[in-house]
């Protein structure tokens, strides 16, 4: 699992527990729980119990989990940018939809 889909998971989910994470990126709660272990031991992230379930923690990024997610935004925009180099909006429109349908097609949600 790419640290990115971590990073950008828990920081448009403010305080996520766990589940809600692993259902984002599409992966099992066990694989997540051992990527966060070394995520949390890069001073990436931290974890605490959610004071309204216990059996929960919330997910906070920390200062240096911010700023790799601020240089890997930085580098997704610029990658999404050389992808679209000389696509019109229709057909980025129309790949999106094909994207979509072929998702469907092998019953992935989307």
């Amino acid at each position: 699992m790419p640290v990115w889909l971590a990073l950008l998971s828990v920081k448009t989910q403010k305080l996520a527990n766990q589940r809600k994470i692993a259902a984002g990126i599409g992966i099992q709660g066990a694989t997540l729980t051992h990527h966060l272990n070394g995520m949390e031991a890069e001073g990436l992230l931290v974890r605490r119990r959610d004071p309204a379930n216990r059996r929960t923690h919330q997910i906070e990024l920390t200062q240096a989990g911010e700023a790799l997610f601020l240089r890997l935004r930085e580098a997704a925009i610029a990658f999404d940018k050389q992808l679209r180099a000389g696509l019109g909006e229709d057909e980025i429109a129309d790949l999106d939809r094909l994207l979509r349908r072929l998702r469907a097609n092998v019953g992935e949600p989307g």
